[in-house]
């Protein structure tokens, strides 16, 4: 016996609908404009840190020393001035004479001075040295050759 199948009637639901093909938002590889990240449109290009790493002399309480020193600094736009930091290499003689304590200081390089203040060391007897304003080294302008690399 043979099966017959029914005629098949017309459909009242409308044809169903095509989708667009799902397409996905990469994060990576979007281009910005020239001098921005993330689509931030702010010029990155004076962020990077200056800095100085050589010899350095440091005048405080009637006592001068030299020492070897690395510092560097940003502009900070939040209060408005340039802030350097950095610390004094491999020098126990300050932690024997200061013992620890927090102290104003001159901070002369090759490259300048300034006014800032030797504080905490580190286990290695390496004291943090953080200053304000116009730093110990000098600071490339925005007319100055980039760095080579």
């Amino acid at each position: 016996m043979n099966a017959v199948t029914p005629p098949q009637q017309p459909s009242s639901d409308p044809a169903p609908a095509t989708t667009p093909p799902r397409t996905t938002q990469s994060t990576q590889g979007t281009r910005d404009a020239p001098g921005t990240r993330d689509g931030d449109n702010h010029d990155h290009s004076h962020d990077h840190e200056a800095g100085y790493r050589g010899p350095a002399t440091l005048e405080f309480g009637g006592e001068e020393r030299a020492v070897d020193v690395e510092l560097r600094g940003t502009f900070q736009p939040v209060d408005g001035r340039y802030h350097w930091y950095g610390r004094v290499i491999g020098a126990p003689e300050l932690v024997a004479l200061l013992g620890g304590k927090r102290t104003a200081a001159l901070i002369r390089t090759p490259q300048g001075e300034a006014r800032g203040e030797l504080s905490d060391p580190d286990p290695w007897d390496r004291y943090r040295v953080t200053g304000t304003s116009t730093p110990p080294f000098r600071v490339p302008g925005p007319n100055d050759p980039p760095p080579v690399a």
